[in-house]
């Protein structure tokens, strides 16, 4: 049976799945959570350094957990302000980079009308639909080159901009002067550098430094990527001293829990950890980027779209969404992008793994499509 037919054989009953979902996956799939490969969800793949793992074990046997963190949060935003080098009062931790989202939809629900990239991050809608806030989706091109960073595709003429550095789902990362340029247009600015630590040079393309002189700037990151420690959720704005602490007179007290607080002042305090895990994180990225890259595109039916990140979309002419069922049924996830506008069930989405897993997701792939070729 031919690629098309067999992949056109996509069956609608199954579930629309995100990334992430091991536990449900691992029950639907009636398998042991630790036999899956996830590569649904854009997570690094080594163990936490030996410092950071100390760390975590002195704050639970410590106080981390048994007293109310500082409200103010003092010493991990003054953490951070080194580390960027900006002032202490232009920073806010924050529970995850998607509490931090919810605040920057409510400021740019206020601002008018939103810009959504298509496709893009699911949520960003999710947190401007919180506040009624207005917005228009607007597509970006889906054919792209492997020269990065690239210009950013849109010239916005609304009053606020959401921009995600580098883009997910696409893996693009957009050229620092091509952002720039927005700053001076738009109302508000609102840019997501969640990865832009795993790419590598990613710090040159950086909207940081400019949030000083840009009021109307708000820069998102988040520490869980980097070191694959969602589970803390663990955040960060950098913006005007003013709109950050409007924000924290609009949040619940505590946000971010006493052993997330800890872990990130030791990550900023002890820059030899974080430097280390960066250098490590981005040269991962490069050559198991350009490994998977390559061997994607030796794949029958698919096109291998170039990422400057450790996640990459592939895509069909016709439903993967077959495809990714067999390969749950392998133990590999992939991301479904039904989920994203302008995506759809002829789009996978794989994120990065240690080199042996990512040796069996291909092999993997190989053998699914020679059983349909067959």
């Amino acid at each position: 049976m031919g690629l098309n037919n067999k992949f056109s054989e996509h069956g609608q009953k199954l579930l629309l799945q995100h990334g992430g979902n091991l536990e449900q996956e691992a029950n639907r799939l009636k398998v042991n959570i630790s036999s899956l490969i996830d590569a649904s969800a854009s997570l690094t793949p080594f163990p936490l350094p030996p410092n950071l793992q100390k760390c975590l074990s002195q704050g639970v046997n410590g106080t981390a957990l048994k007293i109310y963190p500082d409200r103010s949060y003092l010493r991990l935003r003054e953490a951070i302000g080194k580390f960027h080098e900006v002032d202490s009062s232009m920073v806010l931790p924050g529970n995850g980079a998607s509490e931090l989202i919810t605040w920057a939809a409510r400021d740019a629900a206020w601002h008018g009308v939103s810009i959504l990239p298509s496709p893009g991050f699911l949520d960003y809608k999710r947190a401007l639909r919180c506040w009624n806030g207005k917005f228009i989706t607007c597509p970006i091109p889906l054919k792209w080159n492997s020269f990065f960073p690239q210009f950013f595709p849109l010239k916005p003429h609304e009053n606020v901009i959401w921009i995600t550095n580098p883009h997910n789902p696409t893996g693009q990362s957009w050229s620092l002067n091509s952002l720039k340029a927005m700053l001076s247009s738009q109302s508000l600015v609102i840019c997501d550098e969640a990865f832009l630590p795993l790419v590598p040079d990613g710090e040159k393309e950086s909207l940081i430094p400019f949030v000083a002189h840009y009021p109307n700037l708000i820069v998102i990151r988040s520490l869980t990527k980097l070191f694959s420690i969602a589970g803390l959720r663990l955040g960060y704005a950098i913006s005007s001293p003013r709109r950050l602490q409007q924000w924290q007179e609009w949040r619940d007290p505590w946000p971010v829990n006493g052993l997330a607080a800890m872990v990130g002042i030791k990550l900023m305090e002890d820059e030899d950890i974080l430097k280390t895990q960066v250098k490590k994180i981005q040269d991962w990225v490069k050559v198991e980027g350009e490994w998977l890259q390559t061997n994607l595109q030796k794949l029958s039916g698919i096109t291998a779209h170039p990422s400057a990140t450790n996640f990459q979309l592939i895509e069909s002419s016709v439903s993967l969404t077959h495809f990714r069922e067999a390969l749950a049924k392998k133990n590999i996830l992939l991301r479904d992008c039904r989920s994203f506008n302008e995506l759809g069930e002829n789009w996978l989405r794989i994120s990065l793994k240690k080199k042996s897993d990512n040796e069996k997701i291909i092999n993997a792939m190989q053998q699914v499509l020679s059983c349909i070729d067959e």
